[in-house]
């Protein structure tokens, strides 16, 4: 039977009122009959499985990461703007991925690689799913029977850190009759930490206070997925997605600090966030008239609740100084969409329209620490609010193959929206807004390709930048801003992609970006700062993904993943009127792995380094840069056959990369205010240590 993803609320029930009397019918023929998988596109690049043999892959997340030059990207996430037009460059049997509670990487994770037939590199354009442009991963498989997938993470740090034990994924893949079903139960999770040395310094230099910092963390986010999809015949299939999951995140961060004067302060910091979340998602497809209909509809909610205290003690016996900030947060998204698509003048045609409700709801409190020890509240009520949005959209899409090398997409989309805040500082506004694409995509060999897109896109708001907060341990006021709105973009996009024969492929992506409304900090009327939209923007990308093969050099099973990217950006400060990048935007990226699959054994090894070069950030009465580096190297070595599991083991950090951080702060407003004081730091991360068993059941 082949497995349809959706979105994973328009109610099953809908689907199968409509559905059940044709399922009644069919539900013999259809029983443990799977349907017939589409024939590859004649332009199409097919990798069948024997291809990535030498990997020994246990699921479609292994097969696609080693397709030559490709790198995944996209999905929906929960940062995306509704479910709108698809933005990943994998799908599978046909189908775009649609869950935002599931990433991309998780979902390819849970196809058994024994259930792959083939993957097919696909135009996007050449696909009846509008937004899909460049090189596409069609993911082709059938479910044949139950069969499961494990993989245990475990690792440590050599300082700061306490192991990380419990990470890793279970999940169970089968059918009954017309039901796919997928379980699964994960725990993403990790453990951090740095120690070292903060230098106070005044204007001049001279030293105001050394601090020595060493703090640890970790993150457990247990969740359970599970995916059913029904195919009822007559092209009719129904998908219900289903997660539950919790959040679990702390920080410690104790500081012994001595002035210039020989002041000593002991800080304790502490951090800790928690809160469940859950997703519903139901879609159905079926054929209505000359084309077919799926609805969707989705229900999202999350709570977090979160707390940080900073109390300074002092050797000279005066009073404790401290604060402590409480919020919680309940997030939820609501979204049911139509999408009907059909084929005419020989073209693909798709109308849809999606309804989408997002809202926030937050409480936050402020405390103080009084002479007596104890807490008391503040009177903070730009914490406390709420905000919500309505937003309609509509869309067209043509997608068309002008010859045999040559096809074009062009997507025309209105979207309205009322996003009304409540609070101290409620307001409602409504916008309408245009956006779109033209993609066009030319193939003139079977050895190199490209695309190009035009597009106009409107970005999602962070709900929690309309309501004021602070940040205990850097004395940051962050205050609301009732008018921020959405920024806009202009792109221009070209993607091209050469095959080297024997030697691997190149894939080489250019983009421009204008900028309306961009969003970064800015200056409020009663001297603070809050989250504002700043005026202009632009982004120059290059990218340059790239697979070497080896083996004409005579290192059979050896190859080079590499990925370069470099970013130019311009906006202007809205503090000093200069011209400066985007804050914290990665202006460079290095990631390049060797690996090395010995011939006639089961042994892997091989090196990766990683590096990247943050931009600084601008606010109000300061301006810093944090960045990890200069490098992070790697080395591993993996068995494929102990005992039928794989097992890895990875050493990270073996060149020692550190944790920096270096602000200036000021006493006034930027750019006349006087220097208070400079903070410089550099923390040692040291080695980080992996381990992985992976298996089938």
């Amino acid at each position: 039977m082949r497995f349809r993803p959706g979105v994973s609320v328009l109610a099953i029930a809908a689907g199968a009122a409509i559905s059940a009397p044709l399922a009644a019918e069919d539900a013999e023929d259809s029983a443990g009959t799977p349907a017939p998988l589409a024939e590859p596109s004649d332009a199409a690049r097919i990798y069948e499985p024997d291809f990535f043999a030498q990997f020994a892959p246990r699921n479609a997340l292994d097969m696609v990461s080693r397709i030559p030059g490709f790198s995944i990207s996209g999905g929906n996430d929960q940062g995306q703007r509704g479910l709108g037009q698809a933005d990943q460059n994998v799908i599978v049997n046909g189908e775009r991925f649609s869950s935002k509670s599931d990433s991309l990487r998780d979902q390819l994770r849970r196809i058994p690689a024994s259930d792959i037939v083939r993957i097919e590199l696909v135009d996007g354009n050449t696909l009846d799913i509008p937004g899909l442009t460049g090189l596409v991963a069609n993911v082709i498989y059938t479910n044949t029977g139950a069969s499961g997938q494990f993989e245990w993470r475990t690792g440590f740090r050599a300082h700061n850190t306490e192991a990380q034990l419990y990470g890793g994924e279970i999940s169970l893949t089968g059918t009954s009759g017309a039901l796919d079903y997928t379980v699964s139960l994960s725990n993403d999770n990790n453990r951090f930490g740095a120690d070292g040395p903060v230098l106070i310094t005044a204007a001049d230099g001279t030293l105001i206070e050394e601090q020595y910092i060493k703090f640890s963390g970790a993150f457990d986010n247990p969740k359970l997925s599970t995916n059913f999809s029904y195919d009822f015949g007559d092209e009719i299939v129904a998908n219900l997605n289903l997660s539950y999951g919790e959040d679990f995140f702390y920080r410690n961060e104790p500081e012994l600090a001595v002035t210039a004067a020989g002041l000593e302060r002991d800080r304790f910091a502490r951090i800790r966030e928690n809160g469940p979340q859950y997703e519903i998602g139901a879609d159905i497809e079926f054929p209505l008239g000359p084309g077919k209909l799926k609805l969707i509809g989705l229900e999202r909610f999350e709570r977090d609740n979160f707390s940080s205290t900073v109390i300074d003690r002092f050797d000279d016996g005066s009073d404790a100084q401290g604060s402590r900030f409480l919020q919680t947060n309940g997030a939820g998204e609501r979204i049911g969409r139509f999408e009907y698509g059909w084929n005419m003048l020989n073209a693909d045609w798709q109308f849809s329209g999606e309804a989408a409700f997002n809202r926030l709801d937050r409480v936050s409190s402020l405390f103080d620490l009084n002479a007596a020890g104890d807490f008391v509240e503040l009177d903070f009520p730009a914490g406390t609010g709420g905000v919500t949005e309505d937003r309609y959209e509509t869309s067209l899409s043509i997608s068309r193959e002008l010859s045999r090398t040559l096809s074009v997409q062009v997507i025309g989309a209105m979207e309205f929206s009322r996003i009304e805040q409540t609070g101290s500082a409620a307001n409602s506004r409504s916008f309408k807004r245009p956006k779109g694409s033209i993609a066009t995509s030319w193939k003139p060999s079977d050895d190199f390709d490209m695309s190009l897109t035009l597009a106009r896109r409107v970005s999602q708001l962070s709900f929690g930048d309309f309501l004021a907060s602070v940040s205990l341990n850097d004395d940051n006021e962050n205050g609301g801003n009732n008018e921020l709105i959405p920024f806009q973009t202009w792109a221009i996009e070209l993607e091209a992609n050469k095959r080297l024969g024997p030697w691997g492929s190149l894939s080489l992506d250019l983009e421009q970006g204008w900028f309306e409304d961009w969003i970064d900090w800015f200056p409020t009327a009663d001297g603070g700062e809050a989250r504002g939209n700043i005026g202009d923007a632009q982004r120059f990308k290059v990218q340059l993904t790239a697979t070497i093969n080896l083996d004409p050099l005579g290192l059979k099973g050896a190859r080079i993943d590499g990925r370069a990217v470099k970013r130019w950006t311009d906006v202007t400060d809205p503090f000093t009127g200069e011209s400066r990048d985007l804050s914290n935007v990665e202006r460079g990226v290095i990631d390049a792995d060797f690996r090395h699959d010995i011939p006639s054994t089961a042994w892997a090894w091989g090196a990766g380094i990683f590096s990247q070069d943050p931009a600084p950030y601008s606010r109000r009465y300061e301006f810093g840069r944090g960045w990890e580096g200069p490098v992070f190297a790697r080395l591993f070595v993996e068995n494929k056959d102990v005992l039928g599991l794989t097992v890895r083991a990875t050493a990270g950090n073996i060149l020692g990369a550190s944790n920096f951080f270096e602000r200036t702060v000021f006493e006034d407003p930027r750019p006349d205010g006087d220097i208070l004081f400079h903070e410089e730091m550099d923390r040692r991360i040291g080695p980080i240590f992996r381990f992985s068993v992976s298996g089938d059941f």
